[in-house]
């Protein structure tokens, strides 16, 4: 069934577009926008009062699938993804066993074909095995369809070896999306070195771990040409090197979570697990500067490393507990209270910063609102407030610090291809 949208805030930042509006979609593409579009055979959905952006892609995301289907399975995260107003959505590679090769990869987008009700890009690894040793075939998962290449979870420490990566991926014109940690300094690092470490006697992770790390892939980048994505930034400094970096012309980008720019390692009040990611929440002055890198546009993307885990094994606390959160239905929300509400971004900033600048990275042609283009899009109510629960996640994973925090912000339809694939509380397809 084709579909009217109208009377939304359309936010279209490809073209800086902030109106109030309507969009024709038929079949799986935009067909019309403009002001006072007239009805004809279709469904008419009401947006007043909403924010109508591009779907959002988050370029890092964990399903577990294949391997670890009882944290997350292709299927689950992706109605996750559609719940939080997700069209598209990239898989790191490491799953049991790693996607690290052309087969591969080939093999989980014919699943995805199947399983999915959004875009699920898969992410090939750097290294067979994710052993840091020799480099994969990243031509071949390129052709296969993978979006870019990574070894998230940790860093090829060998800088011989990722630099002969970095080569293959400038050749291949594939994004290079680097996990920035320095495991020489981790040392059995569980949270962010400082006083909130000392207090509960967890041995802490310093902002070096990361620095170093993200300092070394950003030169062997201006070496080799290599286009380099900096995941999950989480300190000062690595806002200061990626500006830097920027102005050198180094082709860099870089994104922030929203746990990172939402809290800081003070709000840990005990050993509560879901409070355990990694890079670990920092301190207030690396929140501070990441809020100011968004906000300037030297940070440009916003993703959630979604990474479930049982209830089971975060419930060992932070010395026993493996590393990682959920947020592909939180990070919408978070954005807006956290960002926009308080006017460090703007609307249209956080359209770009969590679709079409994604889009950019990967290089697709996705976050665009313009006739001719896939319907992906969000309808999105950024007055609504509400509690975030748990029970009501589509995720296998439970595993959130922001349960029960009050936010703004709610996701009211998601559109894949002109699908609705979310809708009033509900992941799946509703176009009857």
């Amino acid at each position: 069934m084709d579909l009217l949208i109208k009377n939304g805030r359309i936010l279209n930042p490809a073209q800086n577009e902030d109106f109030v509006g309507d969009i024709r979609v038929k079949g799986d593409k935009i067909d019309a926008v403009s002001e006072n579009l007239e009805p004809e055979e279709c469904r008419v959905i009401d947006a007043s009062g909403c924010y109508v952006m591009p779907g959002l892609i988050d370029l890092h995301v964990h399903l577990r699938d294949p391997g670890l289907e009882y944290k997350e399975t292709l299927t689950t995260g992706a109605n996750a993804g559609a719940r939080g107003g997700f069209t598209t959505i990239c898989p790191m590679p490491n799953t049991k066993p790693p996607t690290d090769t052309p087969d591969k990869i080939h093999t989980l987008i014919e699943r995805i074909k199947k399983e999915c009700i959004i875009n699920v890009l898969p992410i090939g690894s750097v290294t067979l095995g994710m052993e840091g040793k020799e480099v994969t075939d990243i031509e071949g998962m390129k052709r296969e369809g993978a979006c870019g290449i990574s070894e998230d979870g940790k860093s090829v420490m060998d800088s011989g070896v990722y630099r002969v990566a970095m080569q293959q991926a400038a050749k291949s014109d594939i994004p290079v999306m680097a996990h920035c940690e320095d495991i020489n300094l981790v040392r059995g690092g569980v949270m962010n070195l400082g006083e909130k470490s000392k207090e509960l006697g967890m041995n802490g992770i310093s902002n070096a771990v990361e620095d170093i790390i993200a300092m070394r892939d950003i030169l062997l980048a201006k070496e080799t040409g290599a286009r380099l994505h900096l995941c999950h930034c989480s300190t000062k400094d690595s806002v200061r090197m990626v500006e830097e970096a920027k102005k050198e012309g180094i082709r860099v980008t870089a994104e922030v979570c929203p746990h990172h720019f939402t809290l800081c390692d003070a709000d840990i009040i005990e050993d509560d697990a879901n409070y355990k990611m990694n890079p670990p929440l920092r301190s207030r002055e690396d929140v501070e500067a990441l809020k100011e890198g968004l906000k300037s546009g030297v940070m440009e993307v916003i993703s959630t490393d979604h990474a479930p885990h049982s209830a089971e094994e975060k419930s060992g606390g932070f010395k026993n507990a493996p590393f990682g959160i959920v947020g592909l239905e939180t990070s919408a929300a978070l954005t807006m209270t956290e960002l926009v509400d308080k006017g460090i971004i703007t609307p249209l900033d956080m359209a770009a910063k969590m679709s079409y600048n994604p889009a950019r990275v990967i290089g697709i042609d996705k976050g665009i609102l313009a006739p001719g283009k896939i319907a992906d899009i969000m309808i999105f109510d950024p007055d609504e407030e509400y509690t975030i629960d748990v029970n009501k996640f589509a995720s296998k994973g439970k595993n959130t610090p922001f349960h029960g925090k009050k936010v703004k912000g709610q996701v009211k339809y998601t559109i894949c291809g002109g699908k609705i694939v979310y809708e009033d509380g509900k992941a799946g397809l509703n176009n009857d």
